[in-house]
């Protein structure tokens, strides 16, 4: 299931509604219970000369890890973020990021994220642990607007 930006969400990660967020598009891979993408970054995201941003790269692998947590049909928020940056990420390249859970304990999520290039070589890696604020009322994970219980 491909997840659009949604027009009416401010995020600046995947929101429709921000002129200067990246709108980035996802898709849910309920079989490998994985949230892909498959995207460029340009030169705005950019820190040194022709390298995305290490903060851009961080909030990229945060929004991949974020949307992994509609499999468990919860809003969660970002506790704990770690990044590994392996090799530079360059500005314009084609870009694959995958996200899935390593596990639960409680109200937290354990997450993993990546970033490769179009050969398949890890750029960058984050774990992040997510926690819990509350389910949805239909934990579908499909994006119908849910009540919280």
């Amino acid at each position: 299931m491909l997840l659009k930006p949604n027009p009416e969400n401010i995020c600046f990660g995947c929101g429709g509604a921000n002129a200067r967020g990246m709108q980035l598009t996802f898709e849910q891979d309920d079989a490998a219970n994985k949230i892909r993408g498959a995207f460029r970054l340009g030169p705005e995201y950019q820190g040194g000369v022709g390298f995305i941003h290490g903060g851009i790269i961080a909030a990229v692998l945060d929004e991949v890890m974020g949307k992994v947590c509609r499999f468990r049909g919860v809003h969660a928020v970002t506790a704990e973020l770690g990044v590994e940056y392996l090799k530079p990420v360059l500005v314009n390249a084609d870009l694959l990021i995958e996200g899935y859970e390593i596990e639960m304990n409680g109200r937290n999520l354990h997450i993993a994220g990546e970033i490769r290039d179009k050969t398949g070589q890890l750029l960058a890696r984050g774990k992040g642990r997510f926690v819990i604020i509350h389910q949805k009322q239909q934990g579908n994970g499909r994006g119908e607007k849910a009540e919280s219980k």
